[in-house]
Parts: C-alpha cells; structure tokens; sequence
C-alpha cells in the first residue's frame, strides 16, 4: 500500500491565528472529526470525502465543524482551509473562497479581510487564557474565574455558545501547539510535552481522532510559515 493511502500529508501549511491554509496533497484518512470548519478546494479534477457516511466530489467541499468526515482520493491537489468556528461561520468561508482566486496569497488576503463574529466577553476572557495553554495543567477553575463564572457556568456557555466542552477546547489548542512545536522542528516526544501531553502516545492518539492519521504521517512531509 502507497504511503499516501497510508494517510501521508505533503506540502505546506501556513497558519494564523484563527486559521490555516494547507497547499498540497492528503492521503487517505480513516473517518474523524474536529473543531475547525474545512473547506477542501481541487486545484486538479475533484476531492472526494466521505461526510456524515455519504461520499461527496467536487473542486469545492465544505465539512462543518464536528461532522465526521474522511479523505477518500489520495493524491489530489488541494487547497485546504481549516477555520476557527469561533472566528467564522462556514456561510463567510465559502463566500471567501468562491470569490478569491484558488492561490495562497489571495485567499490570505481574503480571510484576513473577512468578518470575524462578535465573541461574549466572558468567553473571549476564557479563551485567552486556553491560546497561552503550556506545558502545565489547566484546571477548569481557573478558566471559570478568568471569565468571572462558575465552573458550571462556563461549561453551559461552552456548550451553548462552541458545541464542546471546556475539556475538548483546551485539547484542540494543546494539538495546535503540538503541531506548531512540531512543524517548527521538534521531536513529536517534544513537542508534546511543550504541550501538555502525558507523552508522544498521547499526543499520536489525539491527533488521530482529530484529524484521522498519525503523527509520523501528518509531519513527515509538511513545512509550515506563519500567514
């Protein structure tokens, strides 16, 4: 079997702070699901995905934040964007990627001129202090008081207002940390404990429920830059 059916990712990935954009190819992924929305453009025939069961091709695909979803045609040229719900709502990323041109440098320009949404302070407090997570535990008290509520409180708000809770919130910014410490060049041993993981296992594990590959074969092939 191809390493890319094996899942492997190969290009480059530039990344901002609400945002990402990935030019290249991905290999075959198992079904997994993850916090960002992700919209896949063909720059080459068509992308297929598996969502929500059904499979789906075409030069533009969107995934919504949570759907289980997986890569089906290996190989395939593409750019693919995955956004902070919290930032934007699918309806503005397929808006920004209908009207830009299909080149990094364009639909960068584009996302960082696009409508962000309002954020309720008490949850803007809250995240500010998830995005400076480290390698030390964060307790959900701490959150909770940062954003002046309960511990109860903040996990309804979390619920209500992002669709996961407190706990699945902080492990979606250890991984981008991960991620980021790995694309920087640190072992994933590293990078994981400059995360908070327990270990590289946990770290592999994480990353393959999110994103539906392992970590040897999401890093090997990819460079990153920040937009």
């Amino acid at each position: 079997m191809s390493e890319a059916r094996h899942g492997a990712w190969r290009g480059r990935l530039w990344l901002a702070d609400d945002h990402g954009l990935l030019l290249g190819t991905a290999g075959h992924t198992g079904v997994h699901a993850h916090y960002a929305h992700q919209v896949v453009l063909a720059l080459e025939g068509q992308a297929c995905l598996q969502v929500n069961g059904e499979e789906h091709r075409g030069d533009m695909l969107a995934i919504a934040s949570l759907q289980p979803h997986a890569i089906l045609a290996p190989g395939t040229a593409c750019i693919t964007l995955f956004a902070e719900p919290l930032a934007f709502s699918l309806e503005t990323l397929l808006d920004v990627c209908r009207q830009a041109p299909r080149d990094i440098s364009s639909l960068a320009q584009a996302l960082r001129q696009a409508p962000r949404r309002p954020l309720d302070l008490r949850l803007a407090r809250a995240l500010a202090r998830i995005r400076a997570v480290d390698e030390q535990r964060l307790p959900a008290t701490e959150l909770a008081q940062a954003a002046a509520l309960s511990v109860s409180q903040l996990e309804r708000l979390f619920s209500g207002r992002l669709g996961l809770s407190v706990r699945r919130m902080v492990l979606w910014q250890r991984l981008r940390v991960a991620l980021g410490e790995a694309l920087a060049g640190a072992s994933l041993t590293e990078a994981a404990m400059a995360a908070g993981f327990a270990d590289s296992a946990h770290l592999s594990r994480s990353l393959r429920q999110q994103f539906g590959i392992r970590a040897s074969e999401a890093l090997r092939h990819l460079r990153s830059d920040v937009l």
